[in-house]
């Protein structure tokens, strides 16, 4: 990579999706995303357990033959793999992993490994920590409170400011993240919005999930939230492929952006607390009863709750922004 100054969304893009980059060089990330950081699906099998009956309940909805489940930014497929596992055998599923990575050599073969969503499914689409990894703009006020393009570069991510925002960038800036105070930043979060709505108009029928590090505009930090990670440690941004980038998702954003592209959905933003409980991870301890007639089983019951615990947690895992829309599906009742 050159040592030249760029925008955040250019430079991170070749960081993490060029030839060399983070998420593509089995060299800079033999292991994947799993070994720079812990997502739900690592913490856990209950979060696989979980989308699997979000899947179930999905296609008893759908009333379909055959029901999709696309995972957007798929790892390593850790996610698929185990939801298929916990699937009932009567479902039949086609799986479909989204990502940039090559194909893991022992990969479940029914999984179809593809660089896009496909168009035309009925069915689940699941995006895990996906968006946040979606390039954005930095934008930053200078001295006089004008927003600026943040420049970075590449070589040690040494920043200064560019030029004015403007345009599209602006208006998005103004509706959901506006600067006054000079030192403020924000990611500009428009190419998230821009691919969450392609994604969601991907299925015909059926349920879109994004989970992710979020804020709304009410809340939003006043410094930004991008940060780089390695090997299980949160490290200073620098866009050189040696770390993954990563920026909280305005999901309020994302939500009205997939109402503007005229997709016919209905919408709930909630968070990761709310949404697995109603799928039945609740975190609550067995009774104490159980120690004495299943010894055995309340230490199983015990690991689960802990396990519970830790998806649910206020502060961590539980806070995670979950975005829902239903295409082509009567409202819950």
């Amino acid at each position: 990579m050159t040592d030249e100054w760029r925008g955040w969304r250019e430079a991170a893009q070749a960081a993490l999706y060029g030839d060399e980059g983070f998420y593509r060089s089995p060299v800079r990330s033999p292991e994947g995303p799993a070994g720079h950081f812990r997502t739900s699906v690592h913490a856990s099998t209950l979060f696989a357990t979980a989308v699997a009956r979000l899947l179930t309940g999905i296609a008893q909805e759908l009333d379909t033959g055959t029901v999709a489940l696309v995972d957007v930014g798929a790892g390593r497929g850790e996610l698929l793999t185990g939801v298929l596992d916990a699937l009932p055998e009567e479902l039949d599923v086609a799986p479909y992993a989204v990502e940039v990575a090559a194909r893991p050599p022992d990969l479940d073969p029914r999984i179809e490994w593809c660089a896009q969503p496909p168009a035309g499914v009925t069915g689940l689409l699941f995006a895990n920590e996906w968006l946040d990894n979606v390039p954005v703009e930095v934008a930053e006020a200078d001295a006089e409170g004008v927003p600026r393009y943040v420049r970075v570069r590449t070589s040690d991510g040494a920043e200064r400011l560019g030029d004015a925002v403007t345009g599209a960038d602006a208006a998005w800036l103004e509706r959901w993240w506006p600067l006054s105070a000079p030192g403020e930043r924000a990611e500009i979060g428009r190419p998230r919005d821009t691919a969450w709505a392609r994604a969601v108009g991907s299925l015909t029928a059926g349920l879109a999930v994004a989970v992710d590090y979020t804020h709304v505009r009410a809340a939003r930090p006043p410094f930004g939230t991008l940060t780089g990670f390695r090997g299980g440690r949160e490290v200073r941004p620098v866009p050189d492929g040696s770390c993954d980038l990563t920026a909280h998702v305005a999901l309020d954003a994302c939500a009205a952006a997939v109402a503007e592209a005229g997709i016919d959905a209905s919408t709930e933003l909630t968070d990761q607390r709310a949404a697995l409980r109603r799928l039945g991870v609740s975190g609550d301890r067995p009774p104490l009863s159980l120690a004495t007639t299943d010894p055995a089983g309340y230490v199983r019951a015990l690991a689960a709750a802990g396990e519970a615990a830790e998806l649910t947690a206020r502060g961590g895992l539980g806070d995670f922004g979950w975005l829902l829309h239903r295409v082509g599906l009567p409202e819950p009742g």
